[in-house]
C-alpha cells in the first residue's frame, strides 16, 4: 500500500515555519521531508497567498505567520492559525531550532 498523509507538503512547510521560524529553506525542507527546491517553491506559494511573510535579516530570511488568513478550502471557515494550533503551534512562542517536527 502506498504511503500517504492527511497533511499536504504545503501544510507541512507552513507547520515547519510556524514551529521553527529561524530555519533556512533547506532546514524547512528537511523538517517537512521535501527538497530545498520544493520548500522554496512552497514558501513562495504561501507568501503569494498571504499565509506568511518573509523578512531578510542579514543573509537569512525570517518568517511571520498570518494566523487569521482563512484556510484555502471549501469545507471550513477556519483560519490557518486554528489548524496550526491543532498541530501544536503556540502563537508567539518559538521552539528550539534543533527540535524536529513529527514526521509520522
Amino acid at each position: 500500500m502506498a504511503e500517504w498523509s492527511f497533511i499536504t507538503n504545503h501544510g507541512r512547510v507552513l507547520t515547519a515555519i510556524a514551529m521553527y521560524t529561524g530555519q533556512t529553506a533547506r532546514q524547512i525542507g528537511d523538517t517537512a521531508g521535501i527538497t530545498e527546491r520544493a520548500a522554496h517553491k512552497i514558501i513562495n506559494d504561501l507568501e503569494d497567498e498571504g499565509y506568511v511573510s518573509k523578512t531578510r535579516t542579514g543573509r537569512r530570511n525570517s518568517y511571520r505567520i498570518h494566523a487569521n488568513v482563512p484556510l484555502k478550502d471549501d469545507i471550513s471557515n477556519a483560519a490557518v492559525g486554528e489548524l496550526l494550533a491543532v498541530l501544536g503551534w503556540k502563537q508567539g512562542r518559538r521552539q528550539a531550532k534543533g527540535t524536529e517536527m513529527n514526521k509520522g
